[in-house]
């Protein structure tokens, strides 16, 4: 493996060349095929400057250089969208980057995908330790057999489904078949988000993302970012196997990208960026800062531009609604036919609670959204209603001794109590 990190400084431009052209240069690439795979414009990296780096380091030697977008079950993005994510003029797809293909992930379309395999029942159950007892097929998509070697990049942060992001993550769920991606989001909604986010090392979700990325043939390589909060600059990079790679990235995450507070907020004003276009995205809000929302606290996601739960799970959604996990699991007979990631992620949203036949739903925080999203739709999905427009979070900032959290651009730092 090549580079290396320091949670204290952000490393120069100059560091970060050296590494991305050390590091490709002992990949065997002449004469080859190589697709990049990289991340959806919900994740924060500086790909432009990557991009541009990963180019020349490769385009003078490989066969054919094109990138693919791990979109997971994401809207496609536009062709400007793309432009700006990879930081390309106007005219540069045909110039500097002549040649360059770029695609979007068509997890909708059953046609793009192949069959690697199946993971046993017996496995599920080790891997899951007990939780899960099913086979899976593992489907990708079939862009990753026509090249001779997948380079992912992209950015590790912890992560509510795996631990941390990053590695093999890129594939499964990135260009995946719905099969893993439900079922490996079901298991990290059983060991519940709150206990999984930040879990260093190999969590039961990487382990069986990593046994489903070991049925790719096509070898694999790693560009493994650990990204500075604020200035989007880098801490550390690391170009190795995406196992090798994503555990380094992954340490130096944890130092990087978790804080710890003393005590527990009654109130939490989770502040979404734009680059987050719906709910399913902008829970992350959630997800980063519930361990530090005090029992029967409130945690509120300000998003005035957000006007949809998902735009692409909104029906499954609004049949279901938001629940704490054991909703599910004490009716698993009623809701098990519903898509088991929408289930997750709705889960993940409302957060660690308890439910009864008798006694009915106890959510241990009250989760509120103040976006564009209606009272009327909020109240039908189980979830909290605030007018955006009576909030101001500059009022918020300072209060933390009051039991107040203010939390300008949320979702990528996890918060945790230090005790």
């Amino acid at each position: 493996m090549h580079g290396f990190g320091d949670p204290a400084r952000t490393l120069s431009d100059a560091e970060v060349e050296a590494i991305v052209r050390d590091g490709l240069a002992q990949l065997e690439v002449d004469g080859r095929r190589v697709l990049l795979i990289v991340p959806d414009g919900t994740r924060t990296a500086p790909l432009p400057q990557l991009f541009r780096l990963m180019h020349a380091a490769l385009a003078p030697r490989v066969a054919a250089l094109d990138a693919l977008i791990a979109l997971g079950t994401h809207q496609p993005m536009t062709a400007a969208q793309i432009d700006h994510h990879f930081g390309v003029q106007p005219g540069e797809w045909t110039t500097t980057f002549r040649g360059v293909r770029v695609f979007n992930h068509r997890w909708e379309d059953p046609a793009t995908f192949a069959h690697m395999g199946t993971i046993s029942a017996d496995e599920i159950s080790q891997i899951s330790e007990g939780m899960l007892c099913q086979p899976v097929d593992v489907r990708i998509n079939r862009l990753v057999l026509e090249y001779d070697r997948l380079l992912i990049c992209g950015p590790v942060f912890p992560h509510e489904v795996v631990g941390f992001s990053g590695g093999t993550k890129y594939l499964f769920p990135g260009v995946s078949g719905r099969e893993v991606i439900d079922v490996s989001h079901w298991l990290g909604a059983l060991i519940t988000c709150y206990a999984i986010i930040g879990t260093p090392g190999v969590t039961p979700v990487r382990r069986l993302i990593d046994r489903a990325a070991s049925l790719v043939p096509t070898p694999k390589s790693c560009v493994a970012m650990v990204v500075a909060p604020g200035s989007g600059k880098l801490n550390g990079i690391y170009i190795g196997t995406p196992e090798d790679a994503w555990q380094a990235a992954a340490d130096l995450s944890a130092r990087v990208h978790v804080r710890y507070v003393d005590r527990p907020f009654q109130r939490v004003l989770s502040v979404m960026p734009p680059m987050y276009q719906d709910i399913w995205t902008a829970a992350k809000g959630m997800y980063k800062l519930e361990p530090v929302v005090a029992d029967g606290g409130e945690l509120i996601i300000y998003a005035p531009h957000i006007t949809e739960f998902s735009v692409t799970h909104g029906t499954d959604l609004a049949a279901i609604g938001y629940h704490v996990r054991d909703y599910f699991v004490k009716q698993w007979e009623r809701f098990k036919h519903h898509p088991w990631g929408v289930l997750a992620h709705s889960t993940h949203l409302a957060g660690a609670g308890e439910y009864d036949p008798q006694s009915g739903e106890r959510p241990r925080i009250r989760v509120t959204l103040a976006t564009g999203i209606s009272p009327e739709r909020c109240a039908a999905h189980n979830v909290g209603y605030c007018d955006p427009a009576m909030i101001n979070p500059a009022a918020w900032a300072g209060r933390e001794e009051e039991g107040i959290l203010l939390v300008p651009k949320a979702g990528e730092i996890l918060y945790r109590l230090r005790k």
